[in-house]
C-alpha cells in the first residue's frame, strides 16, 4: 500500500466537534472550555469529581533513535486508534511539540500519515498558548530578580551566582550566553543566557503539579541563585509565585483534541527528554486513564532517557503504575547502530542489522529486569525493509521472551496497528512487579551510578571539579534525597553521541549538578549537552509555508 500524500490526509481529516469527542469520552460540558470547534481545555475539577474508573496505563518508548526519529509519536497515536479498532476504549496522552524542533531538525511532532492528532497545524504552532504562558512566567521571575538587585538587593543576591535564566521557545544558539543590562538608562550589567522554554523548570514543575495549590508551592521553591554567603534565594523570597501562578492558571488545564480516527487525545506540557524529564503532565495522564480502558502515553527519545525518567520521576511522584511498555524500533535504526552508512540504509544488510540489535535488546532487558514490566516491540515498518531483515529482528526479540509486531499505522491508521494492539492487551494481563531503578534514600553519587551501571551499562560516573563542588553543596542544603534527571545525548547509551549500539567500558562525565527544587529533582548535565539547542544547516523552517488561503504546509 503506498504511503498517503498530504492531500489524501487532508481529505481524510474530517474532524468532529470537540464537544462530541468530549461527550463520547465521558466529559460533561461543564468541564469543557472550548478554543473554537476542535480544541478545548478540561477544567481541573474534572479529575476530582468524575466517577469514571482508571484504565490501564501503556507507555510507548523507543530504541536509541537516529537524528530523524523512529516514529514513536506516530506509533503512540496509531496504537490508541488500533485499540479502538479491536473494540477497546482508549485515550491518548502526549506532550505538546516545541517550536524548536518544529523549525529545527525533526519538524512537527503530532504523529504522521494516517496516525496523527488534529488539528495538526495548531498543535505544532502555538496551540492554546501554554508554552507562551510558561515562557512569560519564567521571564517574569527573571525581571523580578534583576529589579530586586537594582532596587537595593535586600536579599544580598550575588549577581555572579544567579542560576535562573531567561527562555524562549526556539532553537537559537546566539542566545546561549549574553550580557544583559547594558546602556545608560539603568540596569545592572551581568552575564546571562537563554534556555529553550521546554528546558525551563517552570515547564517541568507545571507538568508535575496536580492543582494550583501544588503549583504555587513548587514555584515558591525555585532557587534563582545564591547570596554572597552562598545561601540559596528562592522565588518565594522574591514573592513571585503568585503572579507566576496567575500566568499559568489556564496552562495548568490539559488540552483535548482528537486523532484522525476520533480517539480523544490529551496534549499537555512538553519538557525535553534529553534536558528535562520528557513526559506530558501528570494531570493529562491521569485524565486519560479516566477516559478509556487503556491510556496510551509516551516518553521522549530512547528508553534510557524518557522511560527511565517516566518511571523514576513521574510515576514515583504521581503514584502511577504502568501495565506494559511498547518499544518502537526500525530496521533503519538497527542498521545505524550496526555501523551502516546513511547511503546504505536502504539496502539489505543482515550483518549490520545483527550488530545493531544489542541496542534494542538492552532497552528490553532494562524494562523487564530493572523496572519489572512486560514489553512489546513495535517494528515500525518502512517500504525499504526486507522480509529477511524483519524476520531477523523478530527472532532476536523472541529469544528474550518479547514479541516484535510489524506495525504500519503511518500508512494504514489504526488498522495497521491491530496486531500490536492485540499483543499489548495480552501483555497487560501478565503479572508484573513495577520497580524503580534506585531508592531516593541513596546518596546523589550512588543514584547517578545506579543509572549509569544498570540502565546505560557503563562502568561508572566521573564528576568534574565543578560538579564535585556542587554535589557537596546540594548534599549540605538537604537535597540528597531528590530523584535524578539525567541530561545527556539521546543518540547513545553513553554521553558520547558517536558511541552507538550497546557500548561497554565507558564512564559518564558529569560536568554540572543543578537542583530544580521546585520541580523536585536534581539535573545532572553529562557530556556537552546544552539547554539551548541550535538550528541545523538546513532547518525544517525552510520547508514550512502558508498559501494565500491560509493553508500551512511542510509540517508533516
Amino acid at each position: 500500500m503506498p504511503f498517503p500524500s498530504d492531500i489524501e490526509i487532508s481529505q481524510a481529516a474530517k474532524m468532529q466537534d470537540i464537544r462530541d469527542i468530549a461527550k463520547n469520552a465521558g466529559i460533561e460540558d461543564e468541564y469543557l472550555e472550548c478554543y473554537g470547534k476542535y480544541k478545548a481545555k478540561i477544567d481541573g475539577s474534572f479529575l476530582n469529581k468524575t466517577k469514571l474508573k482508571d484504565g490501564k496505563l501503556i507507555l510507548v518508548s523507543a530504541i536509541t533513535p537516529t537524528p530523524a526519529g523512529e516514529g514513536k509519536t506516530t506509533i503512540t497515536v496509531g496504537l490508541a486508534d488500533a485499540l479502538r479498532k479491536i473494540g477497546k476504549r482508549s485515550a491518548l496522552a502526549l506532550r505538546e511539540p516545541s517550536l524548536g524542533p518544529v523549525f529545527g531538525v525533526k519538524g512537527g511532532a503530532a504523529g504522521g500519515g494516517y496516525a496523527q492528532v488534529l488539528p495538526m497545524q495548531d498543535i505544532n504552532l502555538h496551540f492554546t498558548g501554554d508554552f507562551h504562558a510558561v515562557g512569560a512566567a519564567n521571564n517574569l521571575l527573571c525581571a523580578m530578580i534583576d529589579n530586586h538587585i537594582f532596587q537595593g538587593n535586600s536579599l544580598r543576591l550575588d549577581p555572579r551566582k544567579i542560576t535562573w535564566r531567561r527562555c524562549v521557545d526556539m532553537n537559537d544558539r546566539q542566545l546561549r550566553s549574553i550580557v544583559c543590562g547594558l546602556g545608560n538608562v539603568g540596569g545592572m550589567p551581568r552575564e546571562d543566557g537563554f534556555d529553550i522554554t521546554v528546558a525551563s523548570e517552570v515547564m517541568a514543575l507545571l507538568c508535575l503539579s496536580e492543582n494550583i495549590t501544588v503549583l504555587k508551592e513548587k514555584l515558591s521553591r525555585i532557587i534563582v541563585g545564591y547570596t554572597f554567603d552562598n545561601e540559596p534565594v528562592t522565588a518565594g523570597q522574591l514573592k513571585a509565585q503568585g503572579a507566576m501562578a496567575a500566568l499559568l492558571k489556564d496552562a495548568l488545564k490539559p488540552n483535548l483534541v482528537q486523532t484522525l480516527e476520533g480517539t480523544p487525545a490529551l496534549i499537555h506540557g512538553g519538557p525535553f527528554a534529553n534536558i528535562a524529564h520528557g513526559c506530558n503532565s501528570i494531570i493529562a495522564t491521569k485524565t486519560a486513564l479516566k477516559l478509556g480502558d487503556y491510556a496510551v502515553t509516551e516518553a521522549g527519545f530512547g528508553a534510557d532517557l524518557g522511560a527511565e525518567k517516566f518511571f523514576d520521576i513521574k510515576c514515583r511522584l504521581a503514584g502511577l503504575t504502568p501495565s506494559a511498555v511498547v518499544v518502537v524500533a526500525t530496521i533503519r535504526a538497527l542498521k545505524h547502530h550496526g555501523g551502516v552508512a546513511k547511503d546504505s540504509l536502504t539496502k539489505e544488510n543482515l550483518n549490520a542489522l545483527e550488530k545493531g540489535l544489542p541496542n534494542l535488546l538492552q532497552h528490553l532487558e532494562n524494562i523487564q529486569t530493572v523496572f519489572g514490566l512486560p514489553c512489546v516491540v513495535a517494528l515500525n515498518r518502512f517500504p525499504t525493509d526486507t522480509e529477511a531483515e524483519l524476520a531477523l529482528a523478530e527472532e532476536k526479540c523472541k529469544a528474550l521472551g518479547v514479541n516484535a509486531v510489524l506495525t504500519e499505522v503511518w500508512a494504514k491508521g489504526g488498522e495497521g496497528g491491530a496486531a500490536l494492539a492485540e499483543e499489548v492487551v495480552r501483555v497487560c494481563e501478565q503479572k508484573s512487579e513495577f520497580n524503580f531503578s534506585y531508592e531516593l534514600s541513596l546518596p546523589i553519587l550512588e543514584k547517578l551510578e545506579r543509572i549509569v551501571k544498570n540502565i546505560y551499562h557503563g562502568e561508572g560516573v566521573q564528576l568534574l571539579p565543578a560538579a564535585k563542588k556542587q554535589l557537596e553543596q546540594l548534599t549540605k542544603l538537604g537535597f540528597s534525597e531528590l530523584p535524578i534527571c539525567m541530561a545527556k545525548t539521546q543518540y547513545s547509551f553513553s554521553d558520547n553521541p558517536l558511541l552507538l549500539g550497546a557500548p561497554r567500558g565507558f564512564e559518564v562525565t558529569i560536568r554540572n549538578l543543578k537542583v530544580s527544587a521546585g520541580a523536585g529533582f536534581i539535573i545532572a548535565l553529562a557530556g556537552d549537552i546544552m539547554t539551548m539547542p541550535g538550528l541545523p544547516k538546513v532547518p525544517a523552517a525552510e520547508n514550512i509555508d502558508i498559501d494565500s488561503e491560509g493553508r500551512i504546509g511542510g509540517l508533516f
